[in-house]
């Protein structure tokens, strides 16, 4: 980063496990980068810290320090008092190096990510503080997800592998945060407009009756690139699930007998909330798994689809007034080059009404679509 004009463009380091790993390279991380600011807390001076800029704050915090146990760890007593003195800044950002929720499946303690114990408390901080995001890196890839209105966004772009190489361009403004991530040739390979602005659901669109299929088409006037957000609110009472079969709430499917490429139900005796993704033939779909539904007691609940935000675009609420989260999965592809089913069933699957049927009542499907722009 030599050529960068530092008067101009100033340059903020976070440590990391090849930069702060134990006392004497933490000593040496403090001298070189002497310019960062000393307003962190007691021992890690230099090496955990904030700035603010108008309406801007950046935290940065110290996810290895040696004196609270090395990677994976992380303070949070002096993290959430400096968002508690700077409550007023109306954009707030916290980074650091270890991602605090697993990517594509791969999580280990202390080695790939923030502790368990840590990772939780850490989380209720930026949650009660309404951060917008926690950008983190560590791990070779890009990724992002959101839990509890907080975005994780982890760009691991400098790896030595030709796949992972990708630079993050971002602008935050009064519209929230855009982002696209560029490959080496310059092709856009993820982007995000977030926060979402949808619609009240009450203003949704309804299915018919769940024993005529849908078309639901997704070829939104003004998207040059295609790109969408879907979102749906399914509500109806649970029925039986002492046998643990599957139920359908949704399916998503073509007029062949392959598995349906989307299929949202419930799963097991626990009537835990499922979305599967089929995307070829012959191939086991990939599992995002939701909240338990009680059975015989009334639900709701929100699933969303946003194709730019790779497996982490898969996300659920349970209403308007809640923050979206991102469905757990080990998957490392979302929605992105999926092939959209043309034909859409409530309550059974596509091979009718005895595919996998809802056994519960009263269910209702809304569902709304829009456009997301690419690249602005």
């Amino acid at each position: 980063m030599h050529w960068l004009d530092r008067t101009k463009i100033p340059l903020f380091h976070t440590t990391g496990n090849h930069t702060a790993y134990d006392p004497a390279s933490e000593r040496v991380f403090r001298e070189t980068l002497a310019h960062l600011p000393r307003n962190g807390p007691p021992g890690q001076e230099g090496l955990t810290y904030f700035v603010r800029r108008d309406d801007l704050l950046l935290v940065f915090v110290n996810t290895l320090w040696s004196g609270h146990g090395g990677e994976g760890r992380v303070e949070t007593t002096w993290l959430d008092q400096t968002l508690s003195d700077h409550a007023d800044a109306r954009y707030r950002l916290v980074f650091g190096h270890h991602p605090a929720h697993s990517v594509k499946g791969h999580f280990g303690p202390h080695e790939l990510g923030i502790v368990p114990e840590d990772g939780r408390e850490f989380w209720d901080v930026l949650v009660r503080h309404r951060v917008l995001a926690y950008v983190c890196s560590h791990l070779l890839t890009f990724d992002v997800q959101v839990h509890q209105g907080v975005l994780q966004v982890l760009t691991g772009g400098a790896g030595r592998t030709r796949g992972t190489l990708h630079c993050v361009q971002a602008a935050l403004d009064s519209d929230g945060l855009r982002y696209q991530v560029l490959d080496t040739s310059g092709g856009i390979k993820a982007w995000l407009e977030w926060p979402p602005h949808l619609p009240p659901s009450e203003s949704w669109m309804p299915f018919g009756p769940s024993n005529e299929p849908q078309k639901l088409r997704c070829e939104i006037e003004g998207s040059d690139s295609g790109e969408f957000m879907i979102a749906w609110c399914l509500s109806g009472i649970i029925g039986s699930s002492r046998d643990g079969e599957a139920q359908t709430l949704l399916s998503g499917w073509d007029d062949c007998p392959v598995p349906a490429p989307v299929w949202i139900g419930l799963l097991g005796r626990k009537c835990r909330v499922a979305v599967l993704l089929s995307k070829a033939p012959g191939r086991s779909p990939s599992y995002w798994l939701g909240p338990s539904l009680p059975p015989n007691e009334p639900f709701t609940v929100q699933l969303a689809f946003h194709t730019g935000m790779g497996p982490g675009g898969v996300l659920w609420r349970k209403d308007d007034r809640d923050p979206w989260s991102t469905l757990p999965s080990a998957s490392s592809h979302g929605l992105e080059r999926f092939p959209w089913p043309s034909c859409w069933s409530t309550a059974h699957g596509q091979r009718g009404a005895t595919d996998r049927p809802f056994r519960g009542r009263e269910l209702q499907v809304t569902w709304h679509v829009q456009a997301q722009q690419l690249g602005r």
